[in-house]
């Protein structure tokens, strides 16, 4: 009775003040009179009226805004994963996509697609939202500057540092001596392109020399630290003199310049002594808590916002406040990991790439149309490596550096990437440089930051020591494993495979533990924290366990590739994860195009479309362990996790005469772990085969009471849950799983071994 009280009540009110307002609206046409209203005669018809109304919604300010965006994330996205798959920081592979998306090669062959998408009335929103995007960018890198490490480490990484500032600054107001007269402004005085000139010689990249760092393993050196310190201090000194250089541009004199540095002074001085007390109250107060509440949050972006508005009225941009205010942030290391984990997705991945490509809309390629434009472009690079390379080198090299670490140390304060083109936007900006010197400065940017890898692979190729020789020998006569988790639990049941396979041999074994966090590789602040945190409860259960071993942390945004780049690239003898979950979650889009929240895999994208992935076949492993499979040349273990505690009952089938390999696996958990072995002959390949038969007579020989040989095909599910795991090979698993075999139903914990 309720349901059609409710369902009267409804209809009565939605019916009856529907045709009230019909009615209103149908007397309000005769209103119309008075008002000369006319009926436009509809002359194109309706469809036409229809295209018309939608190429207007196309010309929107906001529509094209939008498209844009789309635009340039997936461009950006892309070019980024092609560079990574090189070997190179995805951030070229960014800077390249903002030049293919200008007027070098879009704009070029695809004018009228270009004018469209980036009508000259639009940039100036592209260029706002891109200086939002930096603002947030450099906060991070305020953030991520650990100032302990600078204070611990001052000593040497401050003269390295300002050795590799002050010897490329001055080649570079040497080179504008030269260039000045036929490439300066007109109107600019030589002061300001000078320096302006020397201050994009002499800037480093810290977020993608601090990526380069940990992707080379070598963040724990003694090295990694003096090289990171170096460019932490190279940061700090350089946007300091490029505030004072923007302050004396501005200005027209130095002397008058003195007043906007006077400003910034006080400026800094006002957020050491007060507002970055008021922060580390605030900090004490709140960075215990689990979250932190919208109020606080709120205080620490209205400073930023301040910060960056106060240096942007003084006179020296606002990017340095933006970084100051990161700089100044209360140093609790959870505090701080929130903030960029509400700031870096952003930033990074939405605004980030818009700085890119607004960038290369304004780097015309064609500008070098000359040989001797060619040439010019070439003796810059030359002056910039010269002055970066050398000078940083041989000041590693005075203060006791080996010559191997002074030319590593040279090679990665080279890198200059996105902060370079921070600066020479800003020269653009305040018309110090013309568009064609800009655009041989960015050919400069992306020459040394893509020499980097090729030039540590080339010192580590020429400096092979006899340390390195070494280890080398070492490894070959040890069983080494690698494993690699990524949930604790499963982290833990691998460790204890690993263990019972190496238990008496440790001496002659090893194991090393990995975790690989997904981040983006900008974001690099915390990750001592984070690998500590990471790894509490394996080394807890290796204690347990009386296992040594090995740990290697790393930020990536591409779990799967480095996964199997580490294991094949570390000499391991065996390579042991857990079974993963899928990324296909949710509609069957999802499935057909591999998306995640994060980004489209463009590895997975292709082997979708070339057949590899087996679409529309059942397959064994999800997404995750398929990758790592197919990229891996080494042999490979897959835990299917049931809580494996102990490795003392084991069960192992022999489906054909390639499952030989499975019997070596079988006598290190004899040998190590006394583990009882079950060996099931499925298709009478024992007998038939001479190299199982008699690995199983050896076995059977040297450990009677360990080896049971099975012939009955017929398992009951009472047998299985007796077992702590099953060894079976990877091609007869899939096997077992298109068959919807029994086994399934009651199988313990299953270690997959491909060969």
């Amino acid at each position: 009775m309720k349901n059609y009280k409710n369902a009267l009540f409804y209809f009565g009110v939605t019916g009856g003040f529907t045709a009230l307002m019909y009615w209103i609206i149908k007397k309000g046409k005769h209103l119309e009179v008075s008002k000369k209203v006319t009926i436009a005669t509809i002359e194109n018809g309706s469809w036409n009226d229809f295209i018309a109304s939608m190429q207007h919604s196309f010309q929107d300010p906001l529509a094209i805004l939008l498209a844009q965006i789309i635009t340039i994330i997936l461009v950006a996205r892309f070019f980024g994963w092609v560079f990574k798959k090189i070997g190179q920081p995805s951030v070229i592979g960014e800077i390249i996509a903002g030049i293919v998306l200008g007027p070098s090669l879009l704009g070029l062959y695809f004018p009228e697609f270009s004018a469209a998408l980036f009508p000259v009335e639009s940039l100036g929103n592209l260029k706002f939202l891109s200086q939002i995007g930096l603002i947030l960018f450099m906060f991070v890198i305020g953030m991520e500057l650990d100032l302990k490490v600078l204070k611990n480490k001052a000593n040497e990484a401050v003269v390295i540092s300002h050795a590799s500032i002050v010897i490329p600054f001055t080649l570079g107001i040497g080179l504008a001596y030269f260039v000045y007269n036929r490439f300066a402004p007109e109107g600019v005085k030589f002061l300001s392109f000078s320096l302006f000139m020397g201050i994009a010689m002499s800037i480093t990249a810290f977020p993608v020399l601090a990526r380069i760092v940990q992707e080379r393993g070598i963040h724990k050196t003694k090295l990694g630290a003096i090289v990171i310190t170096c460019a932490a201090a190279d940061d700090i000194t350089a946007w300091c003199i490029l505030a004072v250089v923007i302050a004396i541009v501005k200005a027209g004199t130095f002397v008058s310049s003195l007043y906007i540095i006077s400003l910034a002074l006080i400026y800094v001085l006002l957020m050491i002594f007060i507002v970055k007390p008021f922060l580390k109250r605030i900090g004490d107060l709140y960075g215990t808590k689990d979250s932190i509440i919208k109020p606080v949050v709120a205080i620490f972006f209205l400073v930023l916002i301040l910060s960056s508005y106060a240096t942007e009225v003084i006179g020296i941009h606002a990017l340095f406040g933006a970084f100051m205010a990161g700089a100044i942030m209360p140093d609790v290391p959870k505090f701080r990991s929130i903030f960029i984990e509400k700031v870096e997705d952003v930033a990074l991945i939405l605004l980030l790439p818009l700085f890119f490509v607004f960038t290369g809309l304004k780097t015309e390629i064609g500008l070098i149309n000359d040989p001797y434009l060619w040439k010019v472009t070439g003796f810059i690079i030359l002056v910039a490596v010269v002055g970066k390379f050398l000078g940083s080198a041989l000041a590693a090299k005075f203060v006791g550096q080996s010559w191997r670490d002074s030319l590593t140390i040279g090679a990665l304060m080279n890198t200059r990437g996105l902060m370079e083109l921070i600066v020479l936007n800003i020269g653009l900006e305040l018309k110090v440089l013309t568009p064609e010197v800009f655009t041989m400065m960015v050919i400069m940017a992306l020459v040394t930051t893509f020499m980097t890898g090729p030039a540590l692979d080339l010192i580590n190729y020429i400096f092979k020591t006899k340390d390195n020789l070494d280890n080398e020998e070492v490894g070959n006569n040890k069983f080494r494993i690698l494993i690699s988790f990524g949930n604790n639990e499963k982290g833990k049941s691998l460790l204890r495979l690993a263990n019972s396979l190496i238990k008496k041999t440790k001496e002659t074994s090893t194991i090393t533990v990995m975790h690989l966090s997904l981040s983006d590789e900008m974001h690099q602040f915390n990750m001592e924290d984070k690998e500590k945190n990471s790894f509490i409860p394996i080394v807890e259960e290796s204690k347990l366990l009386k296992q040594e071993i090995t740990t290697i942390f790393k930020a990536t945004i591409d779990i799967e590739t480095d996964i199997a780049d580490i294991a094949n690239q570390g000499d391991y003898d065996l390579l042991l994860i857990g079974l993963g979950k899928s990324i296909f979650e949710g509609t069957i889009l999802g499935k057909v195009i591999g998306f995640t929240t994060r980004i489209i895999n463009p590895d997975r994208l292709i082997d979708k479309f070339t057949g590899k992935e087996g679409l529309f076949e059942n397959s064994p492993f999800d997404e995750r362990t398929r990758q790592i499979i197919s990229k891996t040349k080494m042999p490979i273990g897959i835990l299917i996790d049931k809580d494996l505690q102990n490795v003392d009952e084991v069960f192992l089938p022999i489906f054909c005469q390639e499952d030989s390999f499975l019997l070596d696996y079988a006598q290190k958990l004899i040998y190590n772990n006394n583990s009882k072995i079950v060996i099931l002959d499925v298709n009478g390949h024992i007998d038939s085969n001479f190299v199982i038969k008699s690995a199983i007579n050896s076995l059977e020989l040297k450990y009677p009471k360990n080896i049971t040989l099975m012939r009955d095909k017929i398992l009951k599910e009472e047998f299985l849950s007796k077992e702590d795991l099953m060894v079976i090979s990877h091609e007869n698993w899939k096997t077992l799983v298109d068959s919807r075999s029994v086994w399934l139903r009651g199988v313990p914990s299953v270690l997959i071994l491909k060969h």
